[in-house]
Formats: C-alpha cells, sequence, structure tokens
C-alpha cells in the first residue's frame, strides 16, 4: 500500500492546514452562531431579573398597598436599565419591566380567570416596551431625564386610547393620590402629575449615573460631584414644587346626601343572585334611612344617592321594580340617583347602564347613559367571530350602547355630574362633565364582581385625583364598597367596608369655579407626548449621523445590539 499521511474523517471534512487557519479555531468558530442566543440569554438574564423587581416596585406603589415613593424608584430604576442601550434591548427591558407590574396591579381580574390577567397584562406591557426603546435611544441625548419623561407621558396618552377606547390603569398619576406630587393635577391634570413622577424618577436615575461614574475611577472633585448633586436637589424640588400649588376647596354652596349601600349576597362573577335582590337590599337600605329620619337620629339629606346596577330588573318593564324603587324614594321623601340596567329605547338588543334622577313626586326623570362601556366587559368586539372561540363571552348575553352626552343631572338642590365606574379613569369623560357645569361629581360604581380583590382601593384613589384636578367633592357610591366622601382637595372625609350595608351622611361643598386643569384640558398632555416623540427622532437622526464602529459581532459583545 502506497505510504502517506493518515486520513481521518474529521480531517477529511477540515479546511486544508494551508489556508492558515488553525483546526482549533475552525472548530469554535462553526457553533458560534448557535451559541449566540445563549450568550444573550446569560447576558440579558440580570438586567431582565432586575428589570422584574423594578415592575413589581411599581405595582406596590398603587393601593392597596400605596407606598408611592417606589413610584419614583421604578421609574429610576427602567431610566438605569435602559440607559446606554439600543432600541431592541431597551424594548425588551420595558417589557420584562411591565409584565409584572401589570399582572400584580390588575390580578383582581382572576375573578374572570387569569388567563384575562395575563392576556391584558401582556396587551399593555407592550405599550411600555416602546416605552423602554424611546428611553434607550434618548438616552443618549442631553438633558435625557427631560425627554424620558415626556416618553412617559407619550405611552399613557396612547395606552389611555387604544385600542377598544384604552384602559388607563398604571398611570403613575394613580399611584400618586396622597403624594406631594397629588397638587399638580389642579395645574395640568393626571398628566402632569405622572410627568412630575417620572421627571423626579429621571433626575434620580441621572444622579446615580453620575455618582457611578465617580467611583467608576473619575476624579473625586466637587466639580465632579456637582451634576450628581444638581440631579438630586432638581428631583427633590420637583417632588415638592405641588406644595406651591393651590388648591381650591371653598365652597360657593352644600347639599347634605345620603349614600345608600345595599349590599350583595353573592361576591363574585355571581353577585346577582336572584332577581330583585339587590334592588331589595336598597329599597330596605332607604327605607330605614327613612325611619331614622323620622325619628330624628339623622338628618333628612336634600338626594340620596344609589349605586351603579342597584336595580337589576328594568324598572320600566318589570312594574314590580318600579313599584319598589317608588316605595323607597317617597318614603325618603327627596330624590333619589337611581343605577339601572335599561333596555335601548331605540337600538333593538342592546341596553343602557344609566344612572336616573327618581323624584318623590313626579317619578323617574332626567338620566345619563354610561359613555364608556368596557369592553369584553359590557360588550364584546367583533362578538360573532370571538364567542366562537371564547365561549366564556356568551356570559355577556346584550351589548351596552354607549351613551352621547355628559352626566350633567340636577339631583334636587345640587347640579351632580355622574360617571359610571370606570369611567373616572378616563381624562375626558369627567373633564368635560365639569366644563359642563356639574358642581359636584358622583361615581355610581358596582365593585361586587371585584370586592377584596384591591380593585376598589384602586378605583377610590381615581376618584381622589379627581377631586384635586378639578376642585371638586367626588361622591363614590358603589353597591358593596368601598362608598366614600371625597374632599376637593383629596382627602377620604368618610368610608364604608366592603360587603357591608352601610349608610352615609354627609355634607358636601358645592363649587363653581374651575381649576387651571379645567381650562388648559388636554393641551398639557398632547404637549410633553409631542415633545416626547420628537426626542425620539432626533435621537435617531444623530445616530444615523454616527454609527458606532466595529462589526455586528463586535458590538454584540459590548452589549450594544
Amino acid at each position: 500500500m502506497p505510504s502517506g499521511p493518515e486520513t481521518t474523517p474529521e480531517a477529511a471534512v477540515s479546511p486544508p492546514a494551508a489556508a492558515g487557519v488553525p483546526r482549533d479555531a475552525v472548530a469554535d468558530a462553526r457553533p458560534g452562531r448557535a451559541a449566540r442566543p445563549a450568550r444573550l440569554v446569560r447576558r440579558e438574564a440580570p438586567r431582565t431579573a432586575l428589570a422584574a423587581v423594578g415592575g413589581l416596585g411599581l405595582a406596590a406603589a398603587f393601593p392597596p398597598y400605596g407606598l408611592w415613593p417606589l413610584s419614583v424608584a421604578a421609574v429610576a430604576a427602567l431610566a438605569l436599565l435602559t440607559r446606554g442601550r439600543t432600541a431592541r434591548q431597551g424594548a425588551w427591558t420595558g417589557f420584562a419591566f411591565a409584565l409584572p407590574f401589570f399582572f400584580v396591579l390588575l390580578r383582581w381580574l382572576h375573578v374572570v380567570g387569569y388567563d384575562a390577567v395575563v392576556g391584558l397584562s401582556i396587551a399593555e406591557a407592550l405599550f411600555v416596551a416602546a416605552l423602554g426603546a424611546g428611553l434607550a435611544v434618548t438616552s443618549r441625548l442631553p438633558a435625557w431625564p427631560l425627554w424620558g419623561a415626556c416618553l412617559w407621558i407619550a405611552q399613557e396618552w396612547a395606552r389611555d386610547r387604544v385600542p377598544f377606547g384604552g384602559f388607563p390603569w398604571g398611570r403613575l398619576a394613580f399611584a400618586n393620590t396622597g403624594s406631594p406630587f397629588t397638587p399638580l393635577a389642579a395645574l395640568g391634570g393626571a398628566p402632569l402629575v405622572t410627568f412630575g413622577v417620572a421627571l423626579a424618577g429621571g433626575l434620580l436615575a441621572y444622579a446615580l449615573s453620575a455618582a457611578h461614574r465617580l467611583r467608576a475611577g473619575g476624579p473625586r472633585t466637587v466639580r465632579a460631584a456637582l451634576p450628581a448633586v444638581e440631579a438630586v436637589a432638581l428631583a427633590v424640588a420637583v417632588t415638592l414644587v405641588g406644595y406651591a400649588v393651590p388648591v381650591p376647596t371653598k365652597a360657593d354652596d352644600t347639599a347634605d346626601i345620603a349614600i345608600v349601600q345595599g349590599n350583595v349576597q353573592n361576591p363574585g362573577m355571581n353577585f346577582l343572585g336572584r332577581p330583585m335582590m339587590i334592588l331589595d337590599n336598597h329599597v330596605n337600605a332607604t327605607l330605614q334611612l327613612a325611619r331614622d329620619i323620622k325619628a330624628g337620629k339623622v338628618r333628612k339629606p336634600d338626594l340620596v344617592i344609589w349605586p351603579e346596577n342597584s336595580s337589576d330588573l328594568d324598572p320600566f318593564q318589570y312594574p314590580e321594580a318600579y313599584d319598589r324603587i317608588e316605595e323607597a324614594v317617597k318614603a325618603v321623601g327627596v330624590p333619589v340617583l337611581v343605577g339601572a340596567l335599561i333596555d335601548h329605547p331605540g337600538k333593538q338588543g342592546y341596553i343602557d347602564n344609566k344612572g336616573i334622577v327618581w323624584d318623590p313626586r313626579t317619578g323617574p326623570g332626567a338620566s345619563y347613559a354610561k359613555q364608556h362601556p368596557v369592553p369584553f366587559g359590557e360588550y364584546v368586539p367583533f362578538r360573532a367571530q370571538l364567542s366562537k372561540v371564547i365561549t366564556r363571552l356568551q356570559r355577556v348575553p346584550r351589548d351596552f350602547y354607549p351613551g352621547d352626552r355628559t352626566g350633567v343631572l340636577q339631583v334636587g338642590p345640587a347640579r351632580l355630574g355622574d360617571v359610571i365606574c370606570f369611567e373616572v379613569a378616563y381624562d375626558e369623560i369627567v373633564h368635560e362633565t365639569v366644563r359642563a357645569g356639574a358642581r359636584a361629581l358622583v361615581v355610581q360604581t358596582n365593585n361586587a364582581t371585584y370586592g377584596r380583590t384591591g380593585q376598589p382601593e384602586q378605583q377610590l384613589a381615581m376618584s381622589r385625583l379627581r377631586a384635586v384636578e378639578h376642585g371638586r367633592a367626588v361622591v363614590t357610591a358603589a353597591t358593596s364598597g368601598i362608598s366614600a366622601v371625597v374632599s376637593p382637595d383629596g382627602r377620604v372625609l368618610q368610608h364604608s367596608e366592603e360587603f357591608t350595608r352601610d349608610v352615609i351622611s354627609a355634607r358636601i361643598p358645592l363649587r363653581d369655579g374651575t381649576t387651571l386643569a379645567d381650562r388648559v384640558g388636554a393641551g398639557p398632555e398632547w404637549a410633553l407626548a409631542i415633545v416626547g416623540l420628537l426626542s425620539c427622532a432626533a435621537a435617531f437622526l444623530i445616530g444615523r449621523r454616527v454609527r458606532p464602529e466595529g462589526t455586528e459581532e463586535d458590538m454584540d459583545k459590548k452589549g450594544q445590539l
């Protein structure tokens, strides 16, 4: 046999040594592309975990926990975790931050199903993923804490409006309804409160970043430390500036009210029980109020407020429901604002969710129909298609029809602005109600489905912010709790416990004056959101002119991809 070098199968498929590439290097290069995802996972895991912890911290800033300083800390954490990253990395960090945040915040939806909690959390987290991308690309600009705060506004602006009219839960402002930032609502509404929180958080992140540079080997001089000190001072100033904002509370008139919380027998999805049960609860509580008035135990109110769905049957279709309401109203002898579900008079098969002024002499009169029904709860988008796939949607047999006007109603001597349930979360609805002449606000709500889940506390926090924003007393009437009276400066003066029958009597201020927030409307929100988007555009244009050198693999190793 001819002699010569032995050829092995490995050698047969290896590049020749004459190519000048060592065999070991070639072997390492071959699996490199396949190993890249694993390297990315290992590299991003610590940052992802920190982002998730930051999101959980933000959830703890909201009721029922109410640790508002964590909202500032969470904003700072997200700013630091996205700083200097690419848009793609920032988007992932934002998503990792937002998913646990919304899961904890919206866990009250578990009564519907945890799939609803997860699905809505993912949908909302996508908006924060876009925020994370924006924070990353603008973090290379001068004054990046300012642009970051504007981007928080842009994110909330979009999330409050799309899809299906938006879902405003989880706005930074709603975690700060009893904090130094709260008075800012009287100047620019909920968006300005969010802006203040986000700016303070961004400045805190700037200070921590500057301090880290000093510890990492920078010159330790007073001049070098000045940026960090200035950022902390500005963050403190932004936090405390709200104390300089006047919050108008002086009453032009007053009204004595009674809130009737009749309670429900079956908390959860089946709270209704048998027909007339909830109506009977509210009628009986009102009859007891009438007896207490007659006995001199309580002052006779000017008006009585019942909650959303306090009549579980349409009183115009069921005479027995009509008669029971008449009995209660005549016994107490003052107008009652009744919450009821009514067959829509012009749209066959649709329902109106209404607040009806029921007078003891003239019977039912003026009414307000809820303008913003809840998608998948009060109506089903794409019903024909989705109901076949998600059979649970069949539990919403008929769609609610949206009202087309504000809820300003004359109830006895008071001109009240009726806002039904989740509508209190939407800036425009409450703003237009006050502009139409409401002297106080009423939130008729039915939280029986979500009792003892934290949702009633979250909704009450929104009422507190609206009180400061519009300089109006806010009365929350709930079927099962939490019913409450909130003063124009946001303080909760009285409240009920959940799942108890209760009647709250109070004297509320009626006000005609308007706040600056009433006058400017959504202007500040639009302006700040546009500034945020323009900062992203500026960062993109600057980035195209000054591209980092090196190959994609070099950038990946440096964490730039």
